[in-house]
């Protein structure tokens, strides 16, 4: 078994891991000693029941790129798929129909974002009743292709997880990293193995074709009654998939708030009891296609505090053409692009995200240059008097061994930072400590590091964050996407629309429970 220094994830540019980041592994690694040379068989076990599928099958592209930031530290995006086929006999029975191992759907489609510096995580879900252009496919293991068409997002799966990947980054211009798919069977796996999921509803409720009927308030939910609460597109909203997509997200809000609360990954027979349920549910692609590596991810994501994880649904508007259909918004694009650039949604106001730590990465995140043993030539190239000195006090107050002031140079429109052969690191340093975007950090011909301030930095001594700017970007990407952090613990609204159907008489859910009294409780 690889070593935490060893992780795969090296290559997305994390210094070394915390302790706490590293009782995810150590947790697993106590519980493999502790079972002695039955350790390797157990692990042997958990690694064999992990199924890897190709991350991307589109005929054409790629799943596209990640941008490092500023220290070289590179974002994960990870898509979680919730498949509702009917192959296995566990979920043919659960999904109340069989498939014959023929055709799946996707009912959750969720981009997980990882920020490069694993301060903030991003969690939007993309509703399965979307329709746009999709790509063409070949499923990398039935051999059958598809071309490209227009059709409902969700229809993807039936050529692989790779197509889904495909059509999600087509679809919003976001880099997919890596897939996590999941079935019916492993939902019910999961929920038990965590003892259970806590959530609440607002009113009784019943909705006969998920199945889900709960009393108003609290509940722990295990076994079929948590898959028939994420499942349940009639219980909540307006009957469509975006009332399923809000309800999923105070599920998994809360499996995350019991996991922290619990110690569960603290506990090495917790651990391994949610390791075999988890590999023996997930379909994943190579680059999650081991123990290792899937706990190297866990502990990137156990690393967030609960007020930093952000769930969103991507805006829709109705479509034209068929009312039961929606298509992307144009709103949602500001959604995708802060995603895309890396940028926290949890210090947007008037939602019920909250503000977000210091941008200035924390010690152990930082290159292992000190601030102490580097020297800045500082140049102003702002066209306002007196810069240079300014930000060169500034630097020295910061920790700054030496600043020298090279002659006034013509200006220019954005502040750089140059460096020579050997002082990327150097320089990457002064950005942090700036708080100057990754963009500015370029190769340059002179030796040393060379700060040139532009005509966007005309006072301070630290870079204009455009907090206001910043503001309303999330407020923008945020606008209708039902934002909430994994912190908050509220209650599901149930519909009051027209969305269920019992004996023949259309009703809301709510008349449904009343309307239905022989029918058992999913949960007490």
């Amino acid at each position: 078994m690889s070593s935490p220094a060893a992780s795969p994830y090296a290559r997305h540019g994390r210094a070394a891991r915390p302790l706490r980041a590293r009782r995810w592994l150590i947790g697993m690694l106590v519980l493999l000693v502790a079972f002695g040379g039955a350790g390797l068989f157990f692990y042997r076990q958990l690694n064999g029941n992990i199924r890897q599928v190709a991350l991307y099958s589109g005929t054409t592209g790629d799943a596209g790129k990640e941008k490092p930031d500023v220290f070289g530290r590179v974002p994960i995006n990870l898509l979680v798929i919730g498949s509702d086929s009917r192959a296995k006999k566990a979920n043919c029975k659960l999904g109340g129909g069989c498939d014959n191992g023929t055709g799946q759907n996707a009912d959750v489609e969720m981009v997980v974002h990882v920020s490069a510096d694993r301060s903030n995580i991003t969690v939007m879900s993309v509703p399965r009743d979307t329709v746009a252009q999709l790509p063409g496919c070949t499923d990398r293991v039935t051999g059958q292709q598809v071309g490209t068409r227009f059709g409902q997002i969700n229809s993807t799966l039936s050529y692989g997880p790779g197509c889904t990947v495909a059509a999600v980054h087509q679809l919003t211009g976001i880099p997919i990293d890596h897939f996590v798919m999941v079935d019916f069977a492993g939902v019910i796996a999961m929920s038990d193995s965590v003892g259970g999921v806590s959530v609440c509803v607002s009113d009784n409720v019943y909705d006969p074709y998920s199945h889900l009927k709960l009393s108003a308030g609290k509940h722990v939910l295990k076994g079929l009654a948590a898959l028939e609460f994420v499942r349940s597109r009639h219980a909540f909203g307006d009957g469509s998939d975006l009332g399923r997509t809000y309800a999923q997200h105070v599920f998994l809000s809360a499996v995350i708030r019991s996991l922290k609360r619990k110690g569960v990954l603290l506990n090495p027979a917790s651990v391994y009891s949610l390791a075999q349920a988890a590999t023996k549910a997930l379909t994943v692609d190579p680059g999650l296609g081991s123990i290792p590596k899937l706990l190297g991810l866990a502990a990137d994501v156990n690393k967030v505090d609960t007020d930093r994880i952000t769930f969103t649904t991507m805006q829709t508007g109705a479509d034209p053409s068929n009312a039961n259909r929606v298509i992307v918004a144009p709103g949602a694009g500001e959604l995708f692009q802060t995603i895309i650039n890396d940028e926290s949604l949890t210090s947007a106001s008037g939602t019920a995200a909250t503000p977000a730590p210091s941008v200035s990465p924390s010690p152990s995140a930082t290159p292992t240059v000190s601030p102490g043993t580097i020297s800045v030539r500082v140049v102003n190239a702002s066209g306002t008097t007196g810069r240079a000195g300014i930000v060169a006090a500034g630097l020295t107050e910061k920790g700054i061994k030496r600043t020298t002031l090279g002659s006034n140079a013509a200006v220019q429109d954005s502040t750089t930072i140059e460096y020579g052969p050997g002082q990327q690191d150097q320089a990457r340093t002064v950005a942090g400590l700036l708080e100057l975007p990754a963009s500015a950090v370029t190769a340059g011909s002179r030796p040393g590091v060379s700060l040139l301030i532009g005509a966007d930095w005309t006072s301070g001594t630290s870079f204009p964050s455009k907090t206001g700017a910043a503001t309303a970007r999330r407020k923008a990407a945020l606008g209708a996407s039902h934002a909430q952090t994994a912190k908050a613990s509220s209650c599901v609204p149930v519909s009051h629309q027209y969305t269920v159907t019992v004996n023949g008489v259309h009703m809301t859910p709510v008349r449904a429970f009343d309307a239905s009294p022989t029918i058992k409780l999913s949960a007490p």
